[in-house]
């Protein structure tokens, strides 16, 4: 049996990285391909770095929280693949988007939960005297979420909520809204509309608002106690889609059975695809 240097063919053959022209380096992130989609490469830490250097400066940017859904709402339709693929940063919530990453090449990635998102910013926020925006949930959670960042964080400086309507806005209320971001002089904008409504959203918004969105989809009511948080063993094993079916049952249900299945054999199919092309790649290389 032949043995491969993956360490080697690691250098020589980078694992579908992205290879930007040179640029800035504030805006260009390392990222790895997906299923078609660019899932930033960076740790936990290194990423809410990042958004919070670019709230300091009020830079328009915005981040997706992906999970398996996103992911294969991306594979399916070209126009929300494209959304991702102009996202500042497409953080790996999912466990299955962490293991992928690690199965090609990135060892060292760690998740970037929607709710950890959410903690660390509010808590590095009271120390850098940065307001939060939050946009979207119902008012019943919004005002729950209020008490427990009070509770929680009482130094946090919180520029507004606001709940939007689950139809599409006019023009006037959109203009709206984004004007009371701008006089609240938030510097983060967390949204909550669910995937792929917020994602939209961010993308439609970029360049109107100065600031820095997130897309945090279910992380509202969960912070708000409303939903419950898988215990860190359910997380780590990888079944916290599990734990949430079993609080949801009839909202989730059809949209795993519609999108692990197909996920599961996709990301199977790009393992092996890349295993070959590495090999075939290591056959080819020029002798030492």
């Amino acid at each position: 049996m032949v043995k491969i240097d993956t360490r080697q063919l690691n250098r020589e053959n980078p694992p579908q990285f992205s290879n930007p022209k040179k640029e800035n380096s504030a805006s260009i992130k390392p990222a790895i391909n997906l299923l078609g989609s660019p899932v930033t490469a960076l740790s936990f830490d290194t990423q809410i770095k990042t958004m919070l250097e670019w709230a300091r400066n009020y830079e328009s940017r915005f981040v997706c929280i992906a999970n398996v859904h996103m992911l294969m709402e991306a594979y399916w339709n070209s126009q929300f693949s494209s959304i991702l693929k102009n996202a500042d940063i497409v953080a790996p919530d999912g466990m299955p988007l962490v293991w992928m990453m690690k199965l090609m090449g990135v060892r060292q990635q760690n998740r970037v939960a929607g709710t950890d998102v959410l903690l660390e910013l509010c808590r590095l926020a009271t120390e850098q005297n940065t307001s939060i925006f939050f946009l979207g949930s119902e008012e019943t959670t919004l005002k729950k979420m209020r008490v427990k960042l009070e509770q929680k964080f009482p130094a946090l400086e919180i520029a507004d909520m606001v709940s939007l309507p689950f139809r599409p806005l006019t023009p006037t209320e959109d203009e709206a809204i984004v004007q009371k971001i701008h006089q609240s002089k938030a510097a983060l904008v967390l949204v909550s509309l669910g995937c792929p409504k917020q994602e939209h959203w961010m993308h439609e918004h970029k360049g109107k608002i100065q600031a820095v969105m997130i897309g945090l989809g279910g992380a509202f009511p969960v912070l708000a106690g409303i939903h419950k948080k898988a215990p860190l063993w359910i997380q780590n094993l990888g079944l916290e889609w599990l734990y949430r079916l079993i609080q949801e049952p009839r909202r989730l249900w059809k949209r795993y059975a519609y999108t692990i299945p197909p996920f599961l054999w996709l990301s199977l199919r790009q393992l092996i695809t890349s295993k070959y092309q590495s090999i075939d790649m290591l056959k080819i290389a020029p002798k030492s």
